[in-house]
């Protein structure tokens, strides 16, 4: 395939793909922070 022929996506559309991304990323690792701090608070260990 050449350079010429590949099709770029606008601006705005690769950035949101990014957001979209990092976002997500957050997200799941907040839920797996999440369900860390559950198993240890049901193992009985305490943040203060």
């Amino acid at each position: 395939m050449d350079d010429e022929t590949v099709i770029r996506q606008p601006f705005w559309k690769r950035v949101g793909w990014m957001a979209t991304i990092w976002l997500g990323s957050v997200l799941a690792l907040f839920a797996v922070a999440s369900v860390f701090k559950l198993l240890m608070a049901a193992a009985g260990m305490r943040t203060h």
